[in-house]
């Protein structure tokens, strides 16, 4: 059964948004989760490392299941685990419990990410499917500019633990377009028994292909930063600028902005001037302006509209980078797109998660770290794209020459 690409767009992009939720309308809540649990702030900050180490060891998982079983039952079953982690996490008596319960709400939500990902491969290769991978970020876009204004508006009228019973209803309307409106895009006759031997050979494969590690480092770079501004933006922007709830909201919503409508000329500028191109001035805006802030921030110029217009700007750049890396990653291994997909997300959430183990020692509830750990990513990321660009023109000259 084939599905449109609007309507996969639309489906896809709304399940998808269920991983990103439990992120971003939480956000608002971090400082009353540290005041109500009596805890400090790098703690609570714990809680969103325990959710990617989680989100990206259970992609390892669902990937291979996904080519063995096709892609609905994964979803439905990962789904089914987050609902179980959020309520866990709604009636969560203190943080030990707490972080417990965001490891299992990690897991379950990974399958968003690892799933949609394999089905686009199914559908679509190289400018079609980085399109389609931008109609689904445009549609999981609403989730930074709403979900923290969403947060907020919880926490005015009633506690931070309504945000995970509101998770839970989300997860399952997702399960509900899994079964009804969601077609199975994998063929049995496609489908690829669970070998650990075929996995480690098949990992062993991707591990030593540098096209597909590069690729995966820029992408891990890129969402490490991102992954700093989570963890750090709501002390910063309540703390050292003194932003309400809904004020940050607003605030992370522009830079979000940024990212996500960067991110639908990916696909029309991978026609025009190649993949590979928009990935070198993605990751060179990225770190233009990276760089800037933290130039900046070093002289004593990082005030709240610095920052905001400087990350929009970075983050626009990095809008171009993601998805493109993403379909670059996995078009020359289709025969293993779940395995790709679900290892090059492993590594790309391990990643994150470290730099914000990384950067946790030095983050004091200012700007500057955040703002230096933002700009070291984007300058491995840039490294890494030269590389790209450097391997992909010799391999041109080669086949020229052949």
């Amino acid at each position: 059964m084939q599905i449109s690409l609007f309507r996969a767009a639309i489906v896809l992009g709304l399940m998808s948004t269920v991983g990103p939720f439990a992120i971003d309308m939480y956000l608002p809540a971090m400082p009353a989760i540290a005041d109500d649990l009596g805890v400090a702030q790098t703690t609570v900050q714990a809680t969103i490392i325990t959710y990617f180490a989680a989100f990206g060891l259970a992609q390892l998982v669902y990937g291979p299941w996904a080519d063995q079983s096709g892609r609905k039952r994964p979803i439905l079953v990962g789904l089914t685990i987050f609902i179980i982690g959020s309520f866990g996490c709604a009636v969560a008596a203190n943080v030990e419990a707490l972080l417990a319960w965001r490891f299992v709400q990690g897991l379950g939500a990974a399958v968003v990410m690892v799933v949609p990902r394999a089905i686009i491969r199914d559908l679509h290769t190289g400018p079609e499917a980085a399109r389609l991978m931008a109609l689904i970020m445009m549609v999981i876009s609403v989730s930074p500019m709403l979900a923290p204004l969403a947060g907020s508006g919880v926490i005015a009228i009633g506690s931070w633990r309504l945000i995970f019973y509101f998770l839970c209803a989300a997860a399952l309307i997702s399960i509900l377009l899994a079964i009804f409106i969601l077609p199975e895009t994998l063929p049995t006759e496609k489908r690829i028994p669970i070998n650990f031997r075929a996995m480690k050979r098949g990992s062993k494969t991707l591990l030593s292909d540098p096209y597909f590690m590069m690729l995966t480092l820029i992408g891990a770079f890129g969402m490490g930063s991102f992954f700093v501004f989570l963890s750090s933006a709501a002390f910063v922007y309540t703390g050292e600028f003194g932003l309400s709830p809904v004020q940050f909201s607003l605030a992370f919503a522009v830079n979000a902005i940024g990212f996500f409508s960067a991110s639908q000329f990916a696909g029309p500028l991978g026609e025009r001037i190649t993949m590979a191109r928009v990935v070198f001035w993605g990751t060179s805006v990225f770190t233009f302006f990276a760089v800037l802030l933290c130039l900046l921030a070093l002289l004593g110029f990082a005030t709240l509209p610095v920052i905001i217009v400087c990350l929009f700007c970075a983050n626009a750049g990095l809008g171009l980078v993601i998805p493109s890396t993403m379909v670059m990653a996995l078009d020359p291994h289709g025969e293993i797109a779940g395995l790709a997909s679900s290892l090059g997300g492993a590594i790309q959430m391990v990643m994150g998660g470290l730099i914000i183990v990384a950067t946790a020692p030095f983050f004091d509830g200012t700007a500057l770290p955040m703002i230096g750990a933002i700009a070291l990513c984007a300058i491995a990321a840039f490294v890494c794209a030269q590389l790209v660009l450097r391997r992909q023109k010799r391999m041109q000259s080669l086949s020229v020459g052949g």
